[in-house]
């Protein structure tokens, strides 16, 4: 939000008091003018309802006949249902009137409305079956979170590196920090030093919509800044979104990409979802924690809490899921060691150069370990530079390609002469893995090969798997297949789709051509085949 930094006001810190210790079921305490001193009654709870019993004779209220109270406690309680539905609506109107001073930018307008809209709540007093029980619940909550975002954006510079996110070290915080100076101090290393290629590329997005810079750091923690990265969970990417959630934020997902694996754009993505976050629970550790599990995740453990008042991350800490539990404290310990490493005892390598780049438009399939290697390029170049390609090659469809810097031209030229690469198309069934099993025994099963299980599942070993584990596998019957030796004439181009059994030799003699020639038409570095790969094939003359 942008608006000028000021103090936080007396009344915002009166309203977190409040929060605090009142809650919404606090109920006015006796005048203190009050002729004689009387008891005050016990705080209303909302879960409890309404006495029966008659008065208390301390009250100076007028007799009434056993007739009259049958008659007169319904009226009673209608008019305390009035009351109460009168003071949400004015509550509401004034939290509506809060929202339209935040729109124009207007803090203290907005605090003012705040306190007053939190101050119907306070005089409400409702029974536990009132359906306005929980609309007065969500409201308290709105209000709780808009005070907390605007005593964060008075207090804080949002483009600022140091204080933006509060620095809390305490225990969970330091056990995090010994793990990253002990086991996890490679890999920690190891992130810090790959962070060097996309870490401008992010405080420049963060920066366009004045967030805090430290949010840049949250790629370490989910990733280790791998555009690749898969997690069991099937989080997928540098910023570790899942399918949905991908799908939400605009990234495209189809048979040739998946930009959850792009760092540009899976960076924009993930800079809207945490605005959202922050605007829904109103401060940075809550929304990095609702990044981490999902903000309604975290919503069903602030609505279990027992007691009305404000939640801050640390309130709800110990009732969220293990992972996301940790994932807060470990963020807050890499943004510690990466602000002064010398007092954690890290001397941190220097970060990898940012990368170089420039875009051409491709309307050709082609393969990207081909096009490097017909450039003179390292093979992993173009696929490090493009990691959303599912397979490793362009699509079917105009697509914007990223090259080394310099190297624009010089592709372009190449892929006007390279062969049209065609991507495998695989139906998959799902399989539970048993005790027993291995990989091999699993690909003989179903008829293909060790490789194709460790790419079709994103596997680190080819020899490690765990009963119980779910692993994608070509079907049986559902493998989109071809024609043994479709008719085709001498010098014809035909598309074939590779079978169980088939071999590159085998294929060749078929169509009355040579393995070499069907390698380079199909950008093939080996003779391995998988089930489903569709390979383009000029026939030869019959011998």
């Amino acid at each position: 939000m942008k608006s000028e930094r000021r103090p936080f006001p007396a009344c915002a810190v009166l309203s977190l008091i409040f929060l605090l210790l009142a809650g919404c079921s606090s109920t006015p305490k006796p005048a203190k003018t009050a002729p004689k001193p009387v008891p005050s009654p016990p705080p209303a709870v909302e879960a409890a309802k309404p006495p029966a019993e008659k008065p208390s004779a301390a009250v100076e209220e007028p007799p009434i006949t056993a007739a009259e109270s049958v008659q007169a406690a319904p009226a009673k309680g209608d008019a305390v249902e009035k009351d109460a539905a009168v003071l949400l609506e004015d509550a509401f109107a004034a939290y509506e009137e809060a929202l339209a001073a935040l729109d124009r930018e207007d803090m203290e307008a907005a605090q003012a409305k705040l306190d007053e809209a939190f101050g119907f709540l306070l005089r409400m007093s409702v029974p536990a079956d009132s359906p306005l029980l929980q609309e007065k619940h969500d409201l308290r909550l709105l209000i709780a979170q808009r005070i907390q975002k605007i005593s964060v954006t008075r207090t804080t510079l949002a483009s600022s590196v140091n204080g933006s996110i509060p620095l809390v070290e305490n225990q969970w915080v330091q056990r995090e920090i010994k793990s990253f100076q002990t086991v996890e101090r490679k890999a920690f290393e190891d992130s810090y030093r790959r962070s060097g290629l996309y870490r401008d590329m992010i405080l420049e997005e963060l920066r366009q919509e004045r967030l805090p810079e430290q949010l840049s750091w949250i790629p370490l923690i989910e990733s280790a800044f791998r555009p690749r990265a898969l997690s069991r969970a099937r989080a997928l990417g540098m910023w570790q979104f899942i399918r949905s959630t991908g799908y939400r934020y605009g990234l495209k997902q189809d048979k040739y990409v998946d930009e959850r694996m792009d760092p540009v754009k899976a960076t924009r993505a993930a800079i809207h979802y945490m605005i959202e976050l922050h605007d829904m629970f109103g401060d940075w550790t809550t929304a990095i924690a609702a990044y981490n599990c999902g903000e309604a995740q975290v919503q069903r453990v602030m609505r279990a809490q027992k007691v009305e008042y404000f939640d801050s991350f640390w309130d709800i800490f110990a009732n969220l899921p293990f992972e996301t539990a940790r994932h807060v404290p470990r963020f807050i310990a890499t943004l510690l060691i990466v602000g002064d490493p010398a007092k954690y005892g890290f001397e941190l390598p220097p970060p990898d150069p940012p990368l170089q780049t420039e875009t051409i438009r491709v309307d050709a399939a082609v393969k990207l370990a081909t096009l490097s290697q017909n450039l003179g390029l390292d093979p992993a170049a173009l696929v490090g530079l493009n990691s959303e390609l599912r397979h490793d090659s362009t699509p079917n469809y105009p697509y914007d390609l990223r090259v080394p810097a310099g190297y624009g031209e010089k592709c372009l030229a190449c892929i006007a002469s390279l062969p049209q690469y065609i991507p495998p198309d695989v139906v998959t069934d799902r399989y539970t893995v048993r005790s027993g099993d291995t990989l091999g025994a699993i690909a003989r099963r179903y008829r293909t090969s060790v490789d194709a299980l460790v790419r079709l599942n994103g596997l680190k070993s080819r020899t490690l798997i765990r009963p119980g584990q779910v692993l994608r596998v070509p079907s049986r019957g559902g493998v989109e297949t071809a024609a043994p030796a479709p008719a085709a004439t001498a010098g014809e181009q035909v598309t074939y789709v590779v079978r169980g059994g088939d071999t590159l030799f085998q294929i060749a003699q078929t169509y009355k051509t040579t393995v070499e020639k069907i390698k380079a038409e199909n950008g093939l570095a080996s003779d391995i085949l998988f089930v489903g790969q569709k390979l383009v094939i000029t026939t030869g003359k019959a011998q």
